[in-house]
């Protein structure tokens, strides 16, 4: 679960910074974490608990 999570990420990543350099999304990065940093603190520590910390 953890890899695909990772590779989630990395595609979603990639594919802003894609659409940005093509010139199809105009984001800037500073007013998008500016403006989301709480909800980014949030989602990190819902995924801390949802996800399993790898003992068995």
């Amino acid at each position: 679960m953890k890899g695909n999570v990772a590779a989630i990420v990395l595609i979603a990543v990639g594919t802003f910074f894609l659409l940005t350099n093509l010139g199809l999304l105009h984001v800037s990065l500073a007013e998008l974490f500016k403006t989301w940093w709480p909800a980014i603190l949030i989602v990190l520590g819902i995924s801390m608990f949802a996800l399993p910390n790898g003992k068995k």
